[in-house]
């Protein structure tokens, strides 16, 4: 089974990532991850941590001269910022005046809850791994899927379509060749129009010391049909594809298709009508259901929404309540980004890629790539045949 884990703190010395159930066989060289890397810093916006950060992989484990050997990957990404945490962050033994601990909870935060739920009186035991940060490891994780769905002639691309009141205007699906134009857009924007105001939008907060969410569109190109599962309810591709998108920090809402849409309007209006040609086998005349029916993929482009809420730490501090004096206070300002819409895509990207990589796995698995291959060609043969 294809999993992950991964520990470390925001400032801690760095993120430790374990992937489990590649198989062997795989190229993968540390560029490749850095690549990815490197694009979560992208978008105009982001604090000044990224300015610090390199992002920087060393592969410790399971690959042997370029390909991974089946056994457990592990990877390295260094936080450059731990020398000047140090004194706050270190693993050993140490004795902390009081006046070091954070006890003023930012709320939209795990502070509070953290500290009531593992029974701490400092909010940095918790802050530190409920970060964003966090997600440099998940990219690295992730970038391994979309590294193995790529062998199967998969690519999963996204862009931002709204910040704050912003929204795009073009109605485009962007296709896997454009990634480039959109990466190199600062805030991630097919709409050079939109992308402007956005941009003009995240300068009004930055200067007003406030933050700004968003909407960012993923779409999954080259998924077979078959994916997933309609006997459990947790093998739904929808719904783990929902699940792995809702666990990225401050996430609120997925959308699959035009599925707020078509709660509004009729069921003859609703669905994508099936045709059949004999070069193209069966496929829709369009792709409402968003690429996925009764919890598999059905062969058309998957492609979701995710909301993004504004980051709650601002420069401008909410008000909150002491826990230690119970008293009204203005909540801790840690250093944090405007507006993180264009990183989330990107992020985004690697959640979906691995959900896939995962039911692909399950559904074709072998312990070497081209035991994988030879089982996959096979299904596709059948169901052009069917």
């Amino acid at each position: 089974m294809l999993r992950f884990l991964n520990a470390g703190e925001s400032h801690g010395k760095g993120m430790t990532v374990i992937v489990e159930g590649v198989p062997a066989g795989l190229l993968l060289e540390k560029e490749s991850l850095e690549r990815e890397l490197e694009r979560r810093r992208l978008g105009y916006g982001r604090g000044t941590r990224m300015e610090i950060e390199r992002d920087r992989v060393d592969i410790l484990g399971g690959v042997r001269r370029g390909y991974t050997l089946g056994s457990p990957i592990a990877l390295w990404v260094e936080n450059l910022d731990y020398p000047n945490w140090e004194r706050l962050m270190t693993p050993d033994l140490s004795t902390r005046a009081l006046e070091e601990r954070v006890t003023m909870p930012r709320p939209g935060h795990a502070d509070l809850p953290g500290v009531l739920k593992y029974s701490t009186r400092d909010i940095r035991d918790i802050l530190e791994r409920a970060s964003a940060r966090e997600t440099a490891g998940r990219v690295c994780a992730t970038s391994v899927a979309k590294i193995l769905m790529r062998q199967f002639g998969m690519e999963v691309i996204s862009h931002v379509i709204s910040v704050g009141e912003v929204e795009a205007s073009s109605s485009r699906k962007p296709l896997p060749e454009d990634l480039k134009t959109i990466d190199q857009d600062p805030m991630r924007c097919l709409d050079m129009e939109a992308s402007a105001k956005m941009l003009n939008l995240v300068e009004e907060a930055r200067a007003a010391g406030d933050t700004l969410g968003g909407k960012v569109e993923v779409l999954a190109y080259g998924v077979p049909p078959g994916l997933g599962s309609h006997v459990h309810w947790d093998r739904r591709l929808d719904g783990l594809l929902a699940q792995a998108l809702m666990s990225i920090q401050a996430v609120k809402g997925v959308e699959i298709g035009e599925g707020f849409r078509m709660a509004s309007v009729r069921g003859s209006l609703s669905v994508d009508l099936i045709d059949y040609q004999e070069e193209r086998g069966f496929y829709r005349h369009s792709n409402l259901a968003g690429g996925i029916e009764g919890g598999m993929s059905n062969g058309e482009v998957i492609w979701l929404r995710v909301a993004m809420k504004p980051i709650p730490t601002m420069r401008k501090p909410a008000t909150t309540v002491d826990i230690d004096s119970k008293r009204r206070v203005e909540a801790l300002a840690e250093r944090a980004d405007v507006c993180a819409v264009p990183a989330l895509g990107v992020i985004a990207e690697g959640m979906v890629a691995w959900v896939l990589a995962r039911c692909f796995l399950e559904k074709f698995g072998g312990d070497h790539l081209e035991e994988i291959r030879e089982r996959y060609l096979l299904y596709l043969e059948r169901i052009k045949n069917f």
